[in-house]
């Protein structure tokens, strides 16, 4: 897939950045960057762009840590959750073949009064 050149605005500066992405999802992060960096920005009217943007960005990786995290545990739940259901599949079967057992057993009992 061809690259795709997009032009960015950021906090008051522009960028021309090449990617595979498209361009409106390229552009909604653009716009969610620029507002968070703009919401530091207000809170801290002495902070610079560049503060702004290590504060955002730190933000950021502390949110991806957190929902990498969280799906690690997920995928390890439901790792478990299907290693539960396996067991209780070959229980329940030995349990369908037991009762063909008795069935049978019970059966010949019958047969032999």
């Amino acid at each position: 897939m061809p690259a795709n050149k997009i032009k960015l605005e950021i906090c008051g500066s522009s960028y021309v950045i090449a990617t595979t992405d498209t361009e409106e999802y390229v552009l909604g992060l653009a716009e969610k960057l620029d507002s968070d960096m703009q919401q530091v920005l207000a809170s801290s009217p002495t902070a610079s762009v560049t503060t702004a943007a290590v504060i955002t960005a730190l933000d950021y990786l502390d949110e991806l840590k957190k929902s990498t995290s969280g799906a690690d545990n997920m995928r390890a739940q439901i790792k478990d959750y299907l290693e539960d259901a396996a067991k209780a599949k070959l229980e329940a079967e030995e349990y369908r073949r037991e009762v063909e057992r008795l069935r049978r057993e019970l059966g010949y009992m019958k047969d032999q009064k």
